[in-house]
């Protein structure tokens, strides 16, 4: 079967006609309309279509839809094309025996209007379909899947993770190299994802590992080779993703023009900035001439909490008027992270009439608690009418999910998901649900790629979902028994943690010829990772194994060192992945309050991973993870468990809700009070005839609930 992915084009209507014509030839492959692009020398060529399949190899159509007569200038346009990708694919010598490229290169131009046609010129959509009829392809057993590899420049992925001079074939360094030629190329949804493109609003939505940053970043090599005259801005929640973003996009333009890109017409920026560093917020703010504030400016008004970016927003764009046009696309990764004022700005910032905006987010990754609004909720309403709904049914690819996990191994990705909703989790009071938390629409269960084994999704039913190896790929975790891809680690205090870890990462450096940037430590709570790390990093340095904490000795926007190994707070983790992760004292996110945003951490740092996973911590609190990861193994890797009604839900969304400091020092206060006021009664300091009857009633009622 043909999937056809659809970027910028002028010619749709014979697109079309030759989409029709190759849906009745059974083919299997993909049909590319307006992509790729060409770095020629004497500048770009932009293929107006282009099939890659089985049978035939690679076409390269021109669509012409003028008057005109075969010519020297048509010829010479198809011998441009035809040098060009020749040119082009013999840079990726696994394409290639010896000097002789093994992928037929096929050019024509399809031109209904011509009078006259030639051995290349089909001038009829008999002629065309004739022409295709005898084209063939020996060698698309051994070549097809390296061929789309180089078309979507999956090459650039792969040479990040280079790894030369591994001496044995069991180490982990051996087998994570496995794992990355594994990833070959993009499925159809992320080439959907990559290439459509809407003049409006388009959101992707997909797990952790399923590629939305690498996603974006093709996103903007082809918007950048493709509209020469647009201003494209890329931002997102952390700094440490902006070398990501930058290598990425680097690269993918110069594999794909041959040319450095031009940084004038690319804007990498953080999504609040400072009075030292741009970022979109600022940007903002000074464009449309309204009071702008750094984080300490904010804090002092908004006072110090998870939400102060969102106030700093709302203020924003609640009192600019006639917003300036600052962008003409914006694309935001890691969109869970903000509110609806945010997007909102981001959407201010774009011309009226194509406000090009892309947004792409993992619900479950969020460490605030925050759930992403409908569109319709945050793009607001003109007339009662929603100024933005997605709908696919138009044949544009305006809501993409990416259900198919390229990084998380299955039993990973489940133990992660499990953690995450408390599947398996003890109820700590009767009132409580069993759950943490859960996704509100039902449906969305199977768009990440979980498949009903048993039972059904619906309120006050028992339902049993698992992973295919179509969503989830076994390469991904045949490599390593269980017992390794996994493990949780109780202590009884933080030094024998620490020497756990330490002698688990010297054995990965020494034994398993891992690199100091496959190995991440994780701490999840940021006002004490820089102390409870510090044991760590002396018993590294006693082995001579360099350290560094993310952002304190190293700037944000620096992540990994080639001789140093990674320790961060979750918050600066995201959006990055290593092959070992160490998630350490992850005791402190087994219970208690704020409980839906402790478990989001836990999801978060558990599917940085790209192979391997070690989870530690301390106490009864350990012993509790422990307990829910033993019930996750014993159940197979499958998640089961009766979907809670809408008055459980509603339970659930208060009780492990994410409370701000005020709340939580007025229940400190409370609690305190009422053990104070439970002590007296105890000691006969206050008799139960000292309270009057309205209060000790409704104090009854209450605990009666």
């Amino acid at each position: 079967m043909i999937t056809v992915i659809s970027g910028v084009t002028s010619k749709q209507v014979l697109a079309d006609e030759v989409i029709t014509i190759l849906n009745t030839l059974n083919l299997d492959g993909y049909f590319y309309l307006g992509y790729p692009v060409l770095g020629g020398m004497d500048g770009k060529i932009k293929v107006d279509a282009l099939l890659v399949c089985k049978q035939y190899g690679m076409v390269i159509f021109d669509l012409d839809m003028s008057s005109g007569e075969e010519d020297e200038n048509k010829i010479s346009l198809l011998d441009e094309l035809y040098n060009n990708m020749e040119a082009r694919l013999k840079r990726y010598r696994y394409l290639s025996n010896r000097r002789k490229l093994q992928v037929p290169i096929n050019v024509v131009s399809y031109a209904p209007r011509y009078r006259r046609g030639g051995e290349d010129i089909c001038i009829s959509s008999e002629a065309l379909e004739e022409y295709l009829k005898n084209l063939s392809w020996d060698e698309s057993e051994n070549y097809y899947e390296k061929l789309l590899e180089a078309i979507q420049m999956i090459s650039q992925i792969k040479k990040r993770g280079n790894r030369t001079n591994l001496q044995s074939a069991t180490s982990k360094g051996s087998k994570l190299k496995a794992i990355e030629n594994q990833i070959s190329c993009l499925d159809k949804y992320q080439s959907k994802a990559v290439i459509e493109t809407i003049e409006g609003v388009q959101r992707i939505r997909g797990l952790a590992g399923s590629g939305k940053t690498i996603v974006l970043a093709l996103k903007v090599a082809y918007l950048y080779t493709m509209y020469e005259e647009k201003v494209i801005a890329v931002t997102f929640n952390s700094r440490a993703l902006k070398g990501q973003f930058i290598q990425l996009i680097t690269n993918f333009i110069i594999e794909n023009t041959n040319e450095e890109p031009e940084w004038d017409r690319i804007k990498i920026i953080h999504a609040w900035g400072s009075k030292n560093s741009e970022g979109l917020y600022f940007n903002f703010c000074k464009a449309n001439n309204i009071v702008c504030y750094d984080y300490m400016d904010a804090c002092r008004k908004f006072t110090r909490n998870e939400v102060v970016f969102d106030k700093v927003c709302q203020e924003a764009v609640e009192t600019v008027v006639n917003p300036k046009i600052l962008y003409d696309v914006i694309l935001v990764d890691e969109a869970q992270d903000f509110s609806k004022y945010f997007l909102q700005m981001c959407y201010l910032s774009l011309p009226k009439e194509s406000r090009m905006l892309v947004y792409a987010y993992d619900e479950l990754q969020s460490l605030d608690n925050k759930n992403v609004d409908s569109p319709e909720e945050i793009f607001g309403y003109n007339n009662g009418k929603p100024n933005v709904v997605l709908d696919n049914s138009n044949g544009k690819a305006e809501d993409i999910v990416l259900s198919k996990c390229y990084r998380n191994s299955r039993p990973v990705l489940i133990t992660a998901h499990s953690l995450g909703f408390g599947i398996y989790r003890k109820k700590e009071t009767r009132e409580e649900t069993q759950l943490v938390q859960l996704f509100e629409d039902k449906k969305l269960w199977e768009d990440i790629g979980y498949t009903i084994k048993d039972g059904v999704i619906k309120d006050g039913e028992t339902v049993t979902l698992y992973r295919t190896e179509e969503t989830s790929p076994g390469f991904l975790e045949n490599h390593s028994p269980i017992n390794d891809l996994i493990q949780f680690r109780k202590f009884d205090n933080a030094y024998q943690e620490a020497e756990w870890i330490v002698e688990d990462i010297e054995k990965n450096l020494r034994d398993e010829e891992l690199k100091y940037q496959d190995i991440m430590i994780i701490h999840p709570d940021p006002k004490v990772t820089k102390s409870y790390v510090s044991q760590i990093r002396v018993m590294l340095m006693d082995k001579k194994i360099k350290s560094h904490i993310v952002g304190v000795q190293t700037t944000p926007d620096d992540f990994f060192q080639e001789d140093s190994i990674a320790i961060t707070q979750i918050y600066r983790a995201k959006g990055n992945e290593a092959a070992v992760v160490y998630l350490i004292n992850a005791d402190i996110c087994a219970r208690g309050i704020n409980l839906s945003r402790k478990r989001n951490i836990l999801f978060t740092a558990l599917t940085r991973s790209k192979a391997w996973v070690r989870v530690s911590g301390l106490g009864e609190d350990m012993e509790i993870l422990i307990h829910e990861y033993k019930r996750i193994k014993e159940n197979n890797f499958q998640l089961q468990f009766e979907y809670p009604d809408e008055s459980q839900r509603k339970n659930m969304r208060i009780i492990h809700r994410d409370m701000t400091q005020n709340e939580l020092r007025e229940i400190k206060k409370s609690n305190y009070n009422l053990a104070d006021f439970v002590l007296k009664i105890q000691k006969g300091e206050i008799r139960k005839e000292d309270i009057d009857e309205t209060t000790l009633n409704m104090l009854k009622d209450v605990l009666r609930e």
